[in-house]
């Protein structure tokens, strides 16, 4: 196995994807579907059949590699 495939539901009207949930991590494209055919009635999803996307990731491999910026907020914010 050189790549997991990994199921996530994104709103499309969450443009940033800060709402993603990650189904899960699958070894093949074809596990990857059935887990969609497993939750796709499920409340929440039946309602936005459109957000399912798989991501593939080769293993071994950095994935994030520029850092980050952290952004501080205060109280209120």
């Amino acid at each position: 196995m050189d790549s997991v495939y990994l199921l996530w539901h994104v709103r499309a009207d969450d443009p940033y994807k800060e709402n993603a949930k990650l189904i899960g991590v699958y070894r093949s494209q074809e596990s990857a579907d059935a887990a969609v055919l497993r939750v796709k009635g499920q409340p929440g999803f039946r309602d936005r059949p459109e957000g399912f996307e798989v991501s593939v990731y080769p293993l071994d491999k950095d994935h994030w590699t520029e850092g980050f910026v952290s952004v501080r907020y205060d109280e209120e914010g």
